[in-house]
């Protein structure tokens, strides 16, 4: 029996992740995690200058679907302010962070 392939998206965030972003960013996000075959979930947050709360709420919400399916999400290339925010709340300890663009983690 042939095992179907996992695949492994990235999707670029840019601008502010905040109270009101969110819901477009959610649905985005959740559109493509309609697809079962997507187990991995690489946010590229070079361009994202700020994040509250309820991005906090956006990613976790989606790591839980992925999870449900067995899959991962990791973050990559945060701005400072961004980037203490994700360890301010331990998001560090659930999502993994990679270190450069081959996909090492942290």
């Amino acid at each position: 029996m042939l095992k179907p392939l996992s695949q492994a998206v990235t999707v670029v965030i840019a601008g502010e992740l905040d109270h009101c972003a969110a819901p477009q960013i959610r649905a985005m996000l959740d559109d493509l995690l309609l697809d079962p075959m997507v187990t991995h979930l690489v946010l590229d947050l070079e361009n994202l200058t700020f994040m509250d709360s309820s991005g906090i709420g956006v990613l976790l919400g989606r790591l839980r679907t992925l999870q449900s399916r067995g899959g991962t999400m990791s973050v990559k290339n945060m701005q400072p302010p961004v980037e203490k925010l994700f360890r301010l709340s331990g998001m560090h300890r659930v999502i993994g962070i990679e270190k450069d663009s081959r996909g090492g983690r942290q």
